[in-house]
């Protein structure tokens, strides 16, 4: 069986990118089995404006949106295909279900109405990569995940059935010898409702398949050459990791490091299926690995930064201790609106959080708990994260910053301080 790979929004952004990709396909040693297709550049980010749009009765803004996500895909079409060609047509289809979900779920709860909605930018793109690999002569088979990624009914961050997927996408794979070529992110219940995998789960849903096809490896390719020790966007001087394992890269993924979806790892661990990072853009540099044995990237710090960050310092109204019960229920709150502690800390009558900056969550999370707790709460906050850090590397990194919060492990090392004191750009001390 060979490898699946995926291939997300920048490799595929416009006509130029679909070619190029198409280019890289064709090369005699690259014969993937399945291919994994996240939305086209930004489209996801469009969608949710779409659904913005729908739900906050913007007739004339909704409609405007939805003609932009339109020209955009017709446009890559007819740089393609030429002008009225047939998958313009499936593109226009796949348009006017997407109207009519909108107009049909316009009323149903939020997480609902996302999921038959938000999802259409995988079909979207996946229905221009197919047809265009088939145009040059790459036999490829346009797969629905709807079809065979089944989940549970938790809208938004839908749970898989494991068996009925694995017999669905093992059925397929024996009967089709064509290059499988399906979407990310989404995937449906068994009574055919659009459900997602969480954003950015397009990763996730590559790793799926590869543990239901029981492939060799999963490669998963970016715009950068692998896995980095810090954001080459925010540090000047980041350096790409060759080798870390499951363990060390799932610890990253949880404090925020971008590059891998955190869900993504647990299914490839459970049958020892490696990943590899490469780059569409330069596929012949060097990528990096993530498997079972450890590499340079489990003992050499990395640093993730989290922006617009939220703490949260929470005591009991009543001056109890922040015991066991006290920080189940928080924490249950915490699950139940969304929302991930990137920062926590506990004293004896004080939990401390950090959260994303989600004003919605935050608001549903903070009128729970204002019944039984005294909370304070401090905006605008940047949470730096740095694991394996050293004698003195956070202080370094810190320089003359005020720090609003800060703990330390044998590990881990994480600080808050205020976003406007920041750097713009990052360095890492040599």
């Amino acid at each position: 069986m060979p490898e699946i790979y995926k291939f997300g929004g920048a490799s595929i952004k416009d006509a130029e990118a679909i070619r190029r990709l198409g280019e890289l396909l064709s090369r005699h040693d690259l014969h993937p089995r399945a291919l994994v297709i996240s939305a086209m550049g930004k489209t996801t980010n469009a969608l949710e404006a779409l659904l913005e749009a729908a739900r906050g009765d913007q007739q004339s803004v909704y409609q405007e949106r939805l003609a932009a996500i339109r020209d955009d895909h017709l446009g890559v079409a007819q740089a393609l295909f030429g002008a009225d060609s047939a998958t313009a047509a499936n593109l226009e289809r796949l348009l006017e279900a997407l109207d009519i979900a909108h107009r049909t779920h316009r009323e149903a709860p939020f997480a609902f109405h996302y999921d038959q909605t938000v999802g259409f930018g995988e079909l979207l793109s996946t229905t221009l990569v197919a047809a265009w690999l088939n145009e040059i002569g790459l036999p490829t088979r346009w797969c629905d995940a709807r079809e065979l990624i089944v989940t549970d009914d938790h809208h938004q961050a839908a749970g898989i059935d494991w068996g009925k997927t694995c017999d669905r996408l093992r059925s397929l794979a024996a009967r089709e010898e064509a290059l499988l070529l399906t979407q990310g992110f989404i995937g449906a219940t068994p009574e055919g409702a659009m459900t997602t995998l969480g954003r950015e789960g397009s990763d996730f849903s590559a790793a799926i398949l590869a543990h239901c096809l029981d492939a060799p490896g999963l490669t998963i390719w970016k715009d950068v050459t692998g896995v980095f020790n810090a954001d080459p966007g925010r540090f000047d001087n980041a350096r790409q990791l060759e080798r870390l394992s499951y363990a060390e890269a799932v610890e990253q993924s949880w404090h925020g490091a971008k590059v891998i979806h955190p869900r993504t790892l647990a299914p490839l661990q459970r049958k020892a299926i490696p990943l590899t990072v490469r780059s569409f853009l330069e596929p012949g540099a060097t990528p990096s690995r993530i498997g079972p044995e450890p590499g340079d990237g489990d003992h050499q710090p990395a640093c993730i930064l989290r922006d617009d960050q939220r703490l949260l310092d929470i005591s009991p109204a009543d001056f109890r201790f922040m015991d066991e019960a006290c920080l189940g229920e928080v924490l249950g709150l915490l699950a139940r609106h969304g929302l991930h502690a990137n920062y926590l800390a506990c004293e004896a009558m004080r939990l401390r959080l950090a959260i994303n900056d989600d004003a919605a969550k935050c608001a549903a999370l903070l009128a729970d708990l204002r019944g039984d707790y005294r909370v304070e709460c401090r905006e605008g906050l940047t949470l730096l994260t740095v694991r394996h850090p050293g004698d003195g590397l956070l202080q370094l990194l810190s320089g003359d910053m005020p720090v609003v919060a800060e703990q330390c492990s044998a590990t881990t090392a994480q600080r808050l301080f205020p976003s406007d004191a920041c750097p713009t750009a990052w360095h890492l001390p040599d």
